[in-house]
């Protein structure tokens, strides 16, 4: 199939050469949403959703690395993009334990799937692109991982001192159809550094198979192998077809929209005191809140918050929380929070439960995959 006509079957192409409608599954693709936080240090054994929405980091905390890197959203990007996600090692490992792994992970439900075709005959290729930059030539492996069926594809890439686009089509695969639901059913991975475990089989480009753990990060470079080591993407896509089309730009309100699907944070300014929810005192002592979430979540989630940053504002006055003790009546729509309060007072009385004007205040309810 010729390139015009791959972007006819997926979209119609507008008078300045651009692709119109929805094509990129990825969401954040451009590192633009970064609610809990835009830069951490001293990580590396720890796996879970750092800094930038979406993008999971993933550790084998049994196989404990000695490396620790920086994990930040920058402005050092290339030409089209605000922000990109930067990794720095500053605590090299050159003594790698078979079991070690590091690795940047996207998490997709089987719902946003179904067009893949996956595990029929009419199997849709996939393509992925994205734009990375490096400190040194580097050979990383970009994964894509079936879940439902422990099956797994893979493309090694190469990472140069300068920005370059990434563009990997994988073939479709006839074996292992995804669940259609809220769950995880893909992953798409970078491998950065791994042990024997997982280097020393044989890597096959782009052949999907059941899940050999010595193949998956085969031939790659460690990335804790230098305190200079450094690796940063942006512009990640993940389309239907064999053309990596012009990244898909959506609006930051667009954005921060579909990823509070799955973490909505509330977080201080600084300031100002943020009402979060509203309710009544059910005993002398705990206070009922109501919190009704911007957008319908995932599922039911976690709840986090720094009781210390917590108030409660009751006819005119200021109550310290002692502790959210309780999370009830939750739903992917709100969720009902039980809160102590600092002092004693009526049954029934009206409350507006703040986050405090402390920097590192924030209440987060995650419902990640």
């Amino acid at each position: 199939m010729s390139k015009a006509a791959e972007l006819a079957k997926w979209g119609e192409v507008s008078t300045n050469g651009q692709v119109s409608g929805r094509r990129n599954i990825v969401i954040n693709g451009a590192m633009n949403v970064a609610q809990r936080s835009v830069s951490e240090t001293g990580l590396g054994n720890s796996a879970g959703f750092k800094t930038v929405d979406r993008f999971k980091v993933n550790a084998d905390t049994g196989a404990a690395t000695a490396g620790r890197y920086t994990m930040s959203q920058v402005a050092d990007v290339h030409d089209g993009f605000a922000n990109a996600l930067k990794f720095e090692c500053t605590t090299a490992d050159t003594s790698i334990a078979a079991g070690e792994l590091f690795s940047l992970e996207y998490l997709f439900e089987g719902q946003d799937l179904q067009q893949l075709k996956k595990g029929t005959s009419d199997a849709e290729k996939v393509t992925v692109s994205f734009y990375v930059k490096g400190n040194a030539s580097a050979t990383y492996m970009l994964e894509l991982k079936d879940t439902d069926n422990s099956r797994v594809i893979h493309s090694q890439f190469a990472v140069t001192t300068s920005w370059n686009r990434i563009t990997i089509t994988f073939n479709g695969d006839t074996t292992g159809a995804l669940d259609d639901d809220n769950a995880k059913s893909l992953e798409l991975r970078i491998w950065l550094h791994a042990g024997s475990n997982y280097t020393s089989g044989t890597y096959t480009a782009n052949t999907w198979a059941s899940q050999t753990q010595a193949n998956r990060a085969a031939g790659i470079t460690s990335f804790f192998d230098s305190t200079d080591r450094t690796f940063f993407i942006t512009g990640v896509q993940l389309e239907v077809g064999s053309v990596a089309t012009p990244f898909e730009h959506r609006s930051f309100g667009e954005e921060l929209a579909l990823c509070q699907r799955y973490c909505h944070r509330i977080n201080s300014n600084g300031s100002d005191d943020i009402q979060i929810g509203s309710g009544f005192y059910m005993t002398t002592t705990t206070c009922r809140i109501t919190i009704n979430f911007p957008v319908t979540m995932r599922a039911e989630c976690a709840v986090t918050a720094l009781d210390s940053g917590l108030d409660i504002l009751r006819d005119n006055t200021s109550d310290t929380a002692v502790a959210l003790t309780a999370s009830i009546d939750e739903s992917a729509h709100g969720t009902g929070l039980n809160i102590e309060g600092a002092a004693s007072t009526t049954v029934g009385e009206g409350v507006v439960l703040r986050l405090g004007t402390e920097a590192a205040n924030f209440i987060e309810f995650d419902a990640e995959l």
